[in-house]
């Protein structure tokens, strides 16, 4: 990828907190023809079953998880401060109605593998998914989390992606 170079993940050295938390990540999932993207201000980066990992959360009613369940790979590309406003857009609308790229000016790239990501992000990390589950109602220790975030009970799926590789640009 053109301006992008590969770094080993153990190399990659971010606040996480701060860069997905704060600054937000674009998931996507699907090719060159059939794709969707979304912002996401939860996951994590880490390391997991001996292996570095990444973890995603998105709900059954968003457009991404249709992508995210039909295909193997995903792309979380993060930006620069000054790509928040597209990234709120793609965060507020769905794939379902509107062109995100197009209405954001974010142009979209194809990662060897064939996985979409964004020419102006300035990080991407591309991942196979070896693991889902479903947050659970029954699973909260602290049932004020489930009756703030899941008042309509529409719970996230997480996804484990493997990390394959990290670009940076």
């Amino acid at each position: 990828m053109k301006n992008f170079t590969e770094i080993p993940a153990d190399e990659f050295n971010a606040n996480v907190t701060r860069l997905i938390g704060s600054e937000w990540m674009l998931i996507t999932a699907g090719n060159k023809s059939h794709n969707n993207t979304m912002t996401a201000a939860w996951g994590g980066i880490g390391f997991l079953w001996n292996m570095p990992v990444v973890f995603t959360f998105i709900r059954p009613q968003r457009y991404t998880y249709e992508f995210s369940e039909k295909y193997p790979e995903f792309t979380l590309s993060f930006f620069d401060k000054k790509y928040k406003k597209a990234l709120s857009y793609c965060g507020t609308n769905s794939g379902r109605d509107v062109d995100k790229a197009k209405n954001t000016g974010l142009l979209a790239i194809e990662t060897e593998k064939g996985n979409i990501s964004f020419e102006q992000a300035s990080i991407i990390i591309e991942s196979t998914k070896i693991y889902f589950d479903d947050i659970k109602k029954a699973n909260f220790i602290f049932p004020e989390i489930d009756a703030k975030v899941y008042p309509l009970e529409d719970y996230h799926r997480m996804y484990i992606g493997r990390i394959d590789h990290v670009f940076k640009k």
